[in-house]
């Protein structure tokens, strides 16, 4: 829709015949090699998107988009326009949605919704520290660790929870990993560093969540939580530590939070199939943001750059779309806030010294980092 027109999508199968300008909707995929096409329910097309104008984003194959142009005499779709599907708002999905449960943690009824909600406007305490490339077998990273915990030691009110996000090693944990056993005691050593602080002991609580490069059984997502076998010595020391999967979802009240730790922005950036327009912004960090609201899925990447279980790709949707997105990356920290949500990367803790503290009452994002 625009302000004085509405465009009629037209199904790929039907623009055979059909002249002069046409709307239509589909993915991007790679039918045959180096040949791209749009697909949707009724067929495929082939599409040239040398020339064409588009949107923010970065547009990488298996991405859904809506493209303006026209079929020519080569059976070609000549792409004039393109851009994402419009995003819907949090409050327009959930209005239409009621009585489902997209979060997995039960229906909530509209009475307890508004008690919940009045809860959170007081809780303007509650401070979620996170950290990302948390390496426990570097001297310098649990030495700057060790300051960070103890300057939260010392404020007057404890922040409720700490998220530390892998990588949890400075080397891959794959067939060539022989260190397990160290990596064992480094996270028992991580729990007596933690169990010290009697305070953030006592009033805190701890999120673990793998890294692209930790140990688990396969590189697809989603990421199932740390083994057992290398936790067992921190959870003698923090017994109330949670370790999840990756991505993880947390509700703070009536706010829902993703928390995804992915090198995302190199792979998307080397997948982009055209250049991302810098008219709207040139960051890199806010094209991808824009592209996984829009997308409404944390990885929109062909399976051969990034494998899923097919199973559990559910849990990667963005949809109805969270109050607040941590993809937290090896590149640079950032912060952006896209029709409402907050998105925000910590950075990378190993080696920036970076990380993040979030404040859900007020939706405020703090970007920190020690001093070198």
């Amino acid at each position: 829709m625009t302000e004085n027109e509405s465009c009629e999508i037209t199904s790929i199968q039907s623009l055979v015949g059909c002249t002069g300008r046409r709307w239509i909707m589909g993915v991007i995929s790679q039918l045959e090699e180096r040949q791209f096409y749009l697909e949707d329910l009724t067929g495929a097309v082939p599409i040239d998107l040398a020339n064409a104008k588009i949107t923010s984003g970065f547009f990488v194959e298996n991405t859904v988009i809506v493209a303006e142009g026209e079929l020519l005499s080569s059976g070609i779709f000549q792409v004039n326009t393109c851009g994402f599907p419009p995003l819907e708002d949090r409050e327009t999905s959930l209005s239409l949605l009621m009585g489902l449960d997209f979060f997995g943690g039960g229906v909530i009824p509209t009475e307890e919704a508004l008690r919940l909600s009045s809860l959170e406007n007081k809780a303007v305490n509650d401070m979620f520290v996170i950290l990302s490339d948390v390496w426990l077998d570097s001297y310098e990273t649990m030495e700057k660790l060790g300051v960070v915990l103890d300057g939260y030691e010392s404020v007057e009110v404890v922040p409720s929870l700490f998220v530390l996000m892998g990588n949890f090693c400075s080397r891959p944990c794959n067939l060539a990993f022989n260190s397990f056993e160290e990596l064992r005691l480094q996270f028992g050593k991580l729990g007596e560093m933690i169990a010290s602080r009697t305070r953030l002991k006592e009033h805190s609580r701890f999120l673990f969540i793998p890294g692209p490069d930790d140990a688990g059984p396969s590189k697809a997502l989603p990421r199932c939580a740390l083994p057992k076998y290398l936790i067992e010595e921190l959870q003698k020391h923090i017994p109330n530590a949670i370790f999840v999967s990756n991505p993880c979802r947390v509700k703070f009240y009536t706010q829902e939070i993703v928390f995804f730790r992915q090198d995302l922005l190199y792979r998307m950036r080397r997948s982009c199939l055209i250049p991302p327009t810098t008219e709207e912004t040139s960051d890199p960090f806010e094209h991808l943001v824009a592209t996984i609201t829009h997308q409404s899925h944390l990885c929109p990447l062909p399976l051969t750059v990034q494998p899923i279980i097919w199973n559990y790709d559910h849990c990667l949707r963005l949809y109805p779309t969270p109050d607040m997105i941590v993809l937290a990356d090896k590149s640079e920290q950032k912060a952006f806030k896209y029709t409402g949500i907050t998105c925000f990367n910590p950075g990378s803790f190993a080696n920036d010294s970076t990380f993040a503290a979030y404040r859900p009452c007020t939706k405020e994002v703090e970007l920190s980092a020690l001093e070198s």
